[in-house]
């Protein structure tokens, strides 16, 4: 996966949503297309940028010293030290805590995009949709293993979705089609908010 901006990519760019991983950059991109958002053509890129590590050199790409367009993100609330730091490099200063980030443009999930979709649509519908799915047998199975017997569902799920390779993608979207809309998970709904409305 690329861990630098794509220049050629960049053409007609008005504004970027930076996040950590494919599966948050899917989840986004389902969600907005359901709020009725054409993104691509609103000229409003989703980067998925590899990880929170990251964040710098995309800022310094898209940001004032390069490109220069409007720059938004959705962070991790553990990963909020690197995007802190990576706005201040280019010249922000966000105020203390995830208000300060937000005047900023950047949105914290409160542990990740999973934890906020879960819980915005309900663990025992999400189990549902993994039962749909056909991944079922192979939770029944996590859910015996000693470590996570006595976790929650909730807890359960999100432990499915991170623990194999492909599962927070896979999710993502099954978890974007679903939530109601009128349930979006508020970092979701600020970032889009906080985007230039079409022209």
């Amino acid at each position: 996966m690329p861990t630098s901006p794509q220049p050629g990519r960049d053409r007609g760019l008005r504004a970027v949503v930076l996040v950590e991983g494919h599966s948050d950059q899917l989840a986004l991109q389902v969600l907005a297309r359901r709020l009725g958002r054409d993104l691509a053509g609103e000229g409003i890129g989703v980067v998925a940028m590899s990880g929170a590590t990251n964040i710098a050199r995309y800022l310094d790409h898209y940001g004032p010293p390069g490109l220069d367009v409007t720059v938004a993100g959705l962070y991790d609330s553990a990963e909020e030290r690197f995007f802190r730091r990576g706005l201040e490099r280019i010249g922000r200063r966000p105020g203390p805590g995830p208000d300060g980030m937000a005047e900023c443009g950047f949105f914290r999930c409160t542990a990740d995009l999973e934890d906020e979709l879960i819980r915005a649509i309900g663990a025992e519908r999400v189990e549902r949709l993994v039962e749909a799915d056909g991944g079922i047998a192979s939770f029944r199975r996590l859910q015996r293993q000693p470590a996570q017997r006595d976790r929650s569902l909730h807890d359960q799920l999100r432990r499915l979705m991170g623990g194999r390779a492909g599962g927070k993608y896979r999710y993502a979207r099954l978890m974007a089609e679903a939530v109601d809309l009128d349930r979006v998970p508020r970092p979701l709904n600020a970032v889009l908010d906080h985007l230039p409305p079409p022209s």
